[in-house]
């Protein structure tokens, strides 16, 4: 396959230097992106790059993920309009070793000569002395040359920016002639906002050795409505079921609208472009079905964490969300499951003596929580048989929810006509 040709129909290519579909032409080239370690996970928008770097491996070339232990130290300005907590080392290497085990799910380490390779460019940095780094990598670019990047420009016409900041630049620069140099890469990729720190680096790489590197860019991704991709309402998403469970992640995808799941299908999987095409068809011709992000989230699911975790995912959102009242479906459910469920829907902490000794339906649903508001509205809602408790109606206003109602010892799930679902949470 063509790189770029993949890249383009695909929506993701942005901008590239002259003659990069050229050399790229000409047989295997090594490539690089490199990530920010500032946190142990990845978060959804560096899957944009991991893909990238996945396509780049599919298409025969060979992909390197440089993770930034030294990089992560200075902060890159690239999109920030203050400066950045630094941190520590020892923070550094954990989130250096999570986020490697999170790029090893996605690209192949073994596979010969095109292999995927992780570099740290902690590694040839830390016995770098200033004195060296500004003598041999400082005096090759001026400082009018790396203050007409507008990472510099926007925050010089703000609040200013440190020297760190400043250099950071000239450090990622390095690690391209770096790699350049001593491995032989001839690209390096990243987001468009990213362009002005790549192409500093192939600066960098003609200035000092008189050679030729290229450059390549994504689209920064944008939600349709203008709000930023890769939040929900709690927060990023990321890729640690530690950070974002299965369930929550499967959600995001599944609730994109109709405005972007033609985006982010194209860029979020390895789906061909035949497939893609026969997939919009499908679904414009019934919208309400949901099939362009039924087969998102289930792609994106399986490949982040695993069939199993999309499997209980899409049987939680249907069982919970979808109407459907199988209590055997409920009582199979984990109770990692129904934690997750708590966090996205109303959730009500009860104590759990009080369940032991029995609480009255009525006052559970009307005082103790707000599910309804007052005992009355309550009865007739049961007499209509709008109330459900673990997936039973309620037909007995004056009966009493005890402890043996408890999914897993801790949760009972209350549903208040069809789409009204509620979680108590005992404690």
């Amino acid at each position: 396959m063509n790189f770029l040709d993949e890249l383009r129909w695909r929506g993701m290519l942005h901008d590239a230097m002259p003659d990069t579909e050229k050399i790229l032409a000409e047989g295997m080239v090594k490539g690089y992106i490199g990530f920010d370690p500032t946190a142990d996970s990845l978060g959804v928008g560096n899957l944009v790059q991991v893909m990238t770097l996945l396509h780049f491996q599919q298409c025969g070339h060979k992909p390197i993920a440089l993770v930034g232990g030294a990089t992560g130290m200075v902060g890159d300005p690239s999109g920030k309009s203050s400066e950045r907590n630094l941190l520590s080392e020892d923070i550094l290497q954990h989130n250096l070793d999570s986020q490697r085990k999170q790029l090893e799910k996605f690209l192949n380490f073994d596979c010969g000569a095109n292999s995927a390779i992780i570099v740290n460019n902690y590694d040839w940095f830390k016995n770098f002395s200033f004195l060296e780094f500004i003598r041999d990598v400082g005096k090759h670019l001026t400082v009018n040359y790396m203050m007409a990047k507008d990472s510099v420009k926007n925050r010089l016409g703000g609040e200013g920016m440190s020297f760190t900041e400043f250099s950071y630049q000239l450090v990622q620069g390095y690690d391209f002639y770096h790699l350049w140099k001593n491995e032989g890469v001839r690209l390096q990729m990243g987001g468009s906002d990213q362009w002005g720190n790549i192409v500093t680096g192939t600066e960098l790489i003609r200035r000092k050795d008189g050679g030729k590197a290229y450059a390549l860019t994504t689209p920064l991704i944008k939600k349709a409505d203008g709000t930023k991709f890769g939040k929900s309402e709690k927060g990023n998403i990321w890729l640690d079921a530690n950070r974002t469970s299965p369930y929550a992640f499967y959600q995001f995808w599944i609730n994109a609208s109709d405005a972007d799941i033609k985006n982010y299908i194209r860029i979020f999987t390895l789906f061909t472009k035949e497939t893609i095409e026969s997939l919009e068809a499908e679904h414009d011709k019934a919208p309400h079905l949901r099939l362009l992000q039924k087969a998102l989230a289930k792609d994106i699911t399986t490949r982040v964490h695993s069939e199993a975790d999309y499997k209980a995912a899409a049987t939680v959102t249907e069982l919970i969300f979808g109407g459907k009242t199988d209590k055997a479906g409920l009582l199979a459910l984990k109770s990692n499951d129904l934690a997750a469920v708590a966090t996205e829907v109303k959730s009500f902490k009860i104590e759990r003596d009080e369940l032991t000794s029995g609480i009255p339906v009525l006052e559970l649903l009307a005082v103790k929580t707000d599910i309804l508001g007052s005992k009355s509205e309550a009865r007739r809602a049961i007499q209509n048989k709008a109330i459900a408790i673990n997936k039973d109606k309620v037909l007995d206003a004056n009966g009493l929810i005890r402890a043996d109602a408890l999914l897993h010892g801790n949760y009972i799930l209350i549903e208040s006509g069809k789409k009204n679902i509620f979680m108590i949470i005992a404690q």
